[in-house]
């Protein structure tokens, strides 16, 4: 047992003295604090030992289409919209490239496209503008979403302080968490995630927590002696 759990220990009976709207008080404090903790150091990529998540696989850059695309969009609609496509890329689920009309980059799911339409001469040479991805996918941080204030959540009761993931984030997080497979999309294959362990105290959470709880006993015991 290191000199942390032992004070923790002794600070998990001292924070029982104190009255149930003080301690829910106090929880809720510590639990939004090391949220922000939390983000901000799976921010910085690491995991809560300080080693550096393991970097995504590499992931060659799909080829740009060399003809003009033409189609319905989306399935089901009642007037889907008529989309003229130019430099475009099918990645994943998406197909993302120039749309003419809006003159920029946009991107369709590939399975909500209604229907193909033949192409003329005079739209496969007009001109438009040329697709430029706007930065690889591996060279930003990842989970930026996933440890926002929505996704990641802290609360608490009388009782207990807790930090996590909700609904479809928490599923995700899970698969990197543990090191799982998943399917990176709906119809692709399985995929092993490696481990990247997002949610865990800190040596320095650890202490930061303790130091609240002291400064709250404290003031606590020092009220009760006035």
């Amino acid at each position: 047992m290191d000199d942390l759990t032992h004070i923790e220990s002794l600070a998990g009976a001292l924070i029982r003295s104190l009255a149930s709207g003080e301690r829910r008080k106090l929880l809720r404090q510590i639990a939004r604090g090391i949220r922000a903790s939390q983000s901000a150091r799976i921010a910085r990529q690491q995991a809560p030992d300080g080693e550096a998540f393991a970097a995504r696989r590499p992931k060659k850059d799909p080829r740009p289409g060399n003809h003009t695309a033409k189609f319905l969009y989306p399935k089901g609609a009642a007037e889907p919209r008529l989309v003229l496509m130019k430099s475009w890329v099918h990645d994943g689920p998406l197909l993302t490239g120039f749309d003419i009309e809006v003159g920029g980059i946009r991107s369709f799911f590939w399975d909500k496209i209604d229907r193909w339409v033949p192409v003329t001469p005079e739209e496969q040479n007009k001109g438009a503008g040329k697709f430029r991805r706007q930065g690889r996918i591996r060279q930003k941080a990842m989970f930026r979403k996933l440890r926002n204030g929505r996704n990641l959540r802290a609360d608490a009761t009388d009782r207990e302080a807790w930090i996590g993931f909700t609904g479809r984030a928490a599923e995700i997080a899970r698969v990197h968490q543990d090191g799982l497979s998943d399917r990176p999309a709906a119809k692709a294959k399985p995929v092993r995630y490696a481990r990247r362990v997002l949610l865990g105290l800190t040596v320095a959470e650890r202490s930061t927590v303790l130091d609240q709880l002291l400064i709250q006993l404290s003031s606590s015991l020092a009220r009760k002696n006035e």
